[in-house]
């Protein structure tokens, strides 16, 4: 049975949990709601909703400096108390989100921070892309949709695979800190700074050196 966007929306409403991971766990439950909802409560998800309306306004400004710094990272990582903020989990969290930045290199945190301006041009471009490929006008809008949600995945840190564990996102990350930890945890913002950016130079492939890296 396949998913509907409209399922996927209501069981993100009522439980909370990113998209990504309501889309799986529908997937999972064959477009159960109710049985999905119990898939999200057994993997910490849906637990996570009842904390992400408390005000985090503690926590960190996590740097991390790769390869002799030819790549910077500054990321906010907010959360609720003092005290969970000087955790060595809650740090070593920042450090891994600040690390899969640099490799990653998504443009936003998460979908809704897409400019629609942006999101229209895209949109544009995946549809012509379709029609261009001689597909049928009846499916372009679906195909669209279907690219445009792997635009999300490739540009948004929240719906990115976890560089040291890919069969995660990274909300699903923050979600099952949210409840091992106890408290909202809300990853701000970041800014990635990438040496000579913008500017006429030789290619390098500085994820893979990241990824390297993380597994030494």
């Amino acid at each position: 049975m396949a998913v509907t966007a409209s399922a996927v929306k209501e069981l993100r409403e009522r439980t909370g949990a990113g998209m990504l991971d309501c889309k799986k766990a529908l997937d999972e439950t064959n477009g159960d709601i109710d049985k999905a909802i119990a898939v999200l409560r057994e993997k910490g998800l849906a637990a996570a909703a009842n904390k992400a309306g408390r005000i985090a306004t503690e926590g960190v400004v996590e740097s991390y400096i790769h390869g002799g710094g030819r790549i910077g990272v500054l990321v906010e990582i907010n959360c609720e108390t003092d005290f969970v903020g000087k955790t060595d989990q809650f740090k070593e969290f920042a450090r891994d989100i600040a690390m899969h930045i640099a490799a990653a290199n998504p443009k936003y945190v998460r979908r809704e921070e897409v400019p629609a301006e942006e999101l229209e041009k895209e949109k544009e471009i995946l549809k012509n892309q379709a029609l261009n490929e001689g597909k049928p006008e009846k499916i372009v809008e679906k195909m669209v949709e279907g690219r445009i949600n792997k635009y999300y995945e490739e540009n948004c840190l929240m719906e990115q695979a976890f560089i040291k564990d890919p069969d995660k996102t990274i909300n699903t990350l923050l979600n099952e800190k949210i409840s091992t930890i106890g408290e909202n945890i809300s990853i701000r913002r970041f800014a990635r700074f990438e040496l000579g950016e913008g500017l006429e130079k030789k290619q390098e492939n500085f994820a893979e050196e990241v990824m390297a890296q993380v597994n030494n």
